[in-house]
């Protein structure tokens, strides 16, 4: 097991307030700015391109085939063993049935509703337990527009307008929040994801072509965003950005390997939540990486790349 480095409590807090003071200089592709300078105001006008994502529901257009949706109305649910993600619950047409992370289920709400519900069609109440589901897990809940959604173990659940076919999972993973439903109400596929290793909050790793890079504890691959600024610290990933681009979360700087902790600074988000900068650029992991180590975001609308442990664009 590598050895983490190690700083005192007391060190890692001034080492905080050090490194924020010293964010030099803000770079966007090539060009740079002077510390201090606001961000153009076009670069702002123009931060909700380049997220590589259409509506952030996973349909361009919100809308898809619904015919057999429609047919599915009131059958019963069953099992159906898919080869990748394991037990996942079906509607009775066979059309893979979803949950979303953005839902709860205790108690059970929805938060899916407008272009989403369009996307992502809520499964009507009423359908009975098929083959291998337990009859105790399934209830409803009633939406804002009065009409009773099915839900499994709390959560509700949805088809996704992009699956045209029985047995087809394309929802699967889609944002970063939409995953195929088990039978205990758990997300499917989620086991494979995790990397093999036990890893520092935050870790350098070398890529056959971007080089050293940044990962997070999951081995996933962190990403800078150039309409992002660095002095002062904002983020211009926003709305239906953060449904492909997810804010990484602040670390102990003690638990980090490869990279200077003095430079590992937190960013407070409009929402309050904290996000993780190095030398003051904002970080993020991308929903389109599917497995330790993917960098599938290098490069998406000319504005998103990994990053180097000094915080640089990997290019």
């Amino acid at each position: 097991m590598t050895n983490w480095r190690k700083i005192s409590v007391a060190g890692a807090t001034a080492a905080l307030v050090l490194g924020a003071a010293a964010c030099g200089t803000q770079e966007s592709g090539s060009a740079k700015t002077a510390a201090g300078a606001q961000a153009p105001a076009a670069a702002q006008k123009d931060a909700g391109d380049g997220y590589g994502s259409g509506d952030g529901y996973g349909s361009d257009s919100g809308s898809g085939s619904g015919d057999a949706a429609a047919a599915a109305k009131g059958g019963p649910v069953a099992v159906r063993q898919d080869a990748k993600l394991g037990a996942v619950v079906n509607d009775s047409a066979g059309f893979t049935l979803y949950r979303f992370d953005k839902d709860t289920a205790s108690p059970s709400t929805s938060a899916c509703a407008g272009d989403c519900a369009k996307a992502w069609p809520p499964v009507p109440a009423g359908a009975g337990a098929g083959t291998g589901i337990d009859a105790a897990r399934l209830g409803s809940l009633k939406r804002a527009d009065g009409t009773e959604q099915l839900t499994v173990a709390g959560w509700p659940v949805y088809r996704f307008a992009k699956d045209t076919a029985p047995g087809q999972t394309n929802g699967q993973g889609v944002g970063g929040t939409w995953f195929a439903v088990t039978p205990e109400g758990k997300k499917a596929g989620q086991a494979a994801a995790e990397p093999a290793e036990q890893l520092p909050a935050l870790s350098v790793v070398r890529d056959d072509k971007l080089g050293e890079i940044v990962r997070d504890a999951k081995g996933r691959t962190l990403y800078r965003f150039t309409k992002d600024t660095a002095w002062p610290m904002k983020s211009n990933c926003t709305g239906a950005c953060l449904d492909t681009w997810k804010p990484a979360k602040m670390v102990d700087v003690r638990n980090v390997e490869g990279i200077d902790p003095k430079k590992v600074i937190p960013f407070k988000r409009p929402d309050g939540t904290v996000q993780v900068t190095i030398d003051c650029w904002p970080l993020y992991w991308f929903t389109g990486d599917k497995t330790p180590g993917d960098t599938s975001g290098q490069g998406v609308g000319g504005t998103w790349f990994a990053v180097t442990a000094q915080g640089k664009l990997a290019k």
